[in-house]
C-alpha cells in the first residue's frame, strides 16, 4: 500500500467515553503497522491472522499506559503456534507516536486448515507492564480459552483486574481496488469501571474463570448489557474502516450513550533492537560459550525476531570475560 493511499485514521487509537453509561473505550485501526510487522516474516495465513489479532489487542490495551511505559502481550502454548509476543512502547513525549512490534514462533508441520485459534493449544495469555528503571514489572496471566485471543484478554481483565471488558475485532486481507493486497485490522474495546460486584469474591473462590457479567449488577449490569447489545450490531467493514471514520462509527453505535472523544494516539511499527542490546544479551556468556556460538568464518551473529535486523559481531568483544578485559 503506497503512502498516497493511506487513510487519515489508519494506525490510530481513538479513546472515548460513554457519558450516559459510565464506560470508556478505544477504537483502533491498523494498516501500516501490520505491514511493518508481517513483511519481516513468511508467516502462513493462520499465523498472520493470530499476529494481526494480537497486535490489534496490543494497540487497544496499550493506549492506556503512561508515557515511556512498555506493555507486552504474550501467548505461550503447546500447540502448533508456540509463542506470540508483542510490545507496545508508549510515546516518549506527548504528541509522539507509540510503537508496536510483534512476532510468532510456530511449527509449520503442525499447522492445520482450521481456525487460527485452533493453532494454539494448552497454555497461557499474559499481559506485562514495565514502568521503567527502578520499578518492578507487573505481570498477569490467564489460561488460553474461549475460542479467540480477544476472549483471553477479556478473561484476563475480569479475573486479574476485575474490570468488565469487551472486544469486538475484525482483521483480514484487504483487496481494495488499485491497492496491493495487505492486512487491515480494526476493533473496539469497551471497559466499565464499577466497584467490584459482591458476587466477585464468591465466583473467584469457586475456581471458575470470572467473566464481565460476574462483575456488574443492578444499574451497572443494565448499562453493560445495553451497550454490549449496541456493539453487537457493528459490521466487519465498519470496524476495519476504509470508509467509516472512528468518530462516525461511535455515533452510529452509541449516539444515545452520549459518546465523548479524546485525542487520537498515532501508532507505528517500531523496534528497539540495537547492537548494544545484543551485546548486553550476550554479556551473561563465558568465552567458552561464545566460542560455541562462533560461526566457521569467525563471527557471532544474531537476528532480531521482531524486525529481522542481522548483527555480526567479533567474538572477542562479547561475553562477560570480554567485558572484564575491557574494564581492565
Amino acid at each position: 500500500m503506497s503512502l498516497g493511499t493511506k487513510i487519515a485514521w489508519d494506525d490510530t487509537v481513538l479513546p472515548f467515553q460513554l457519558d450516559l453509561s459510565d464506560m470508556r473505550g478505544r477504537v483502533a485501526r491498523l494498516d501500516g503497522v501490520l505491514d511493518g510487522i508481517l513483511k519481516q516474516h513468511d508467516y502462513p495465513d493462520v499465523v498472520e491472522a493470530l499476529v494481526a489479532e494480537m497486535a490489534l489487542l496490543t494497540a487497544l490495551i496499550g493506549q492506556t499506559v503512561s508515557l515511556r511505559w512498555k506493555l507486552s502481550l504474550q501467548v505461550q502454548s503447546k500447540g502448533a503456534v508456540r509463542m506470540i509476543a508483542t510490545d507496545y512502547y508508549a510515546p516518549q513525549e506527548e504528541g509522539e507516536p507509540a510503537r508496536i512490534r510483534a512476532y510468532a514462533s510456530f511449527d509449520r508441520d503442525r499447522l492445520t486448515n482450521s481456525a487460527p485459534f485452533d493453532q494454539v493449544g494448552e497454555g497461557y495469555f499474559a499481559i506485562m507492564i514495565d514502568q521503567g528503571e527502578g520499578t518492578q514489572p507487573y505481570q498477569g496471566i490467564t489460561p488460553l480459552a474461549g475460542g479467540s485471543l480477544s476472549a483471553c484478554a477479556e478473561a484476563y481483565f475480569a479475573q486479574s483486574e476485575q474490570l468488565p471488558t469487551r472486544f469486538s475485532l475484525s482483521f483480514g486481507k484487504s483487496t481494495e481496488p488499485g491497492v496491493g493486497e495487505h492486512w487491515r485490522a480494526g476493533g473496539v474495546m469497551l471497559q466499565h469501571m464499577p466497584k467490584a460486584s459482591p458476587f466477585a469474591a464468591s465466583a473467584e473462590g469457586s475456581g471458575d474463570i470470572l467473566t464481565a457479567a460476574d462483575l456488574v449488577d443492578g444499574e451497572e449490569g443494565e448499562n453493560w448489557g445495553r451497550v454490549n447489545i449496541l456493539l453487537d450490531t457493528v459490521e466487519d467493514l465498519e470496524l476495519i474502516g476504509p470508509s467509516v471514520a472512528p468518530t462516525d462509527l461511535l455515533v452510529r453505535l452509541f449516539h444515545e450513550e452520549q459518546p465523548r472523544v479524546y485525542d487520537a494516539q498515532q501508532v507505528q511499527f517500531g523496534c528497539t533492537c540495537s547492537e548494544d542490546r545484543v551485546r548486553q544479551s550476550l554479556s551473561i556468556y563465558s568465552a567458552r560459550d561464545i566460542e560455541k556460538m562462533t560461526t566457521e568464518d569467525g563471527k557471532v551473529t544474531a537476528d532480531c525476531q521482531f524486525c529481522g535486523a542481522h548483527y555480526v559481531l567479533d567474538p572477542s568483544t562479547v561475553g562477560f570475560e570480554a567485558e572484564d578485559s575491557d574494564r581492565g
